[in-house]
């Protein structure tokens, strides 16, 4: 097995507890617009993509443009939750601690926008952790499940593929760290964990087990 030189993090679900904020919200005001819709059944569908792929998604199910104050609501009522409850996902913290002390350095590739993860991670206290090594689909030309971000990530941390370990939650994650070449963790969930595992990862459902794929 090729050493490992670099984890690579993704952010919704890994390092932020977010995703369970944002499909709620989305399926309330998707019901809103009256196509129902439940944050169980966005988290499958939308875990990992691009928001611009999501919102395509949802246009196609309402049948045309969304409504200018769709937009406007959602927003601001996903930025008010992630003031009030976002936290950082369990035993992240101490992983990365760990990964500190080993010396071994660490990134963040994320379908989410540069300004959301500036958002999230510092309302987490996370971003100190990462300054200088976030990474977005905005920088490439295809997210996930392209492999392109995670290769532009580990080109610019100077790192082969093979010698990367991403850490992920979504089904399209995985397979664009699969596609890159790279070994990945899958952190879930058990009843998400076979769908990881068919798409290429080898799951664990505690930060800390990350450790043990060094």
């Amino acid at each position: 097995m090729p050493s490992t030189n670099l984890i690579i993090f993704d952010c919704d679900g890994v390092l932020v507890d977010s995703e369970r904020i944002v499909c709620r919200i989305l399926a309330e005001e998707m019901n809103k617009l009256g196509m129902p819709a439940s944050a169980e059944e966005l988290d499958e569908q939308f875990s990992g993509r691009p928001a611009g792929d999501c919102l395509l998604e949802i246009e196609k199910r309402y049948g045309g443009p969304l409504p200018d104050h769709y937009f406007g609501n959602t927003e601001r009522r996903i930025r008010e939750a992630f003031h009030a409850e976002l936290q950082p996902v369990a035993g992240i913290e101490g992983l990365l601690e760990q990964l500190v002390q080993m010396g071994l350095p660490s990134c963040v590739a994320s379908s989410g926008s540069h300004q959301k993860m500036q958002l999230t991670l510092r309302k987490t206290g996370l971003y100190e952790y990462f300054d200088g090594r976030i990474f977005s689909a905005e920088d490439v030309s295809r997210g996930k499940p392209w492999p392109e971000l995670f290769l532009y990530a580990a080109d610019t941390m100077g790192t082969a593929p093979e010698h990367c370990l991403v850490v992920e939650d979504s089904i399209a994650g995985v397979r664009a760290a699969t596609a890159a070449g790279m070994r990945v963790v899958g952190f879930a969930q058990p009843a998400r964990a076979p769908l990881l595992e068919q798409a290429g990862a080898q799951v664990i459902n505690n930060m800390m087990a990350v450790l043990d794929f060094l």
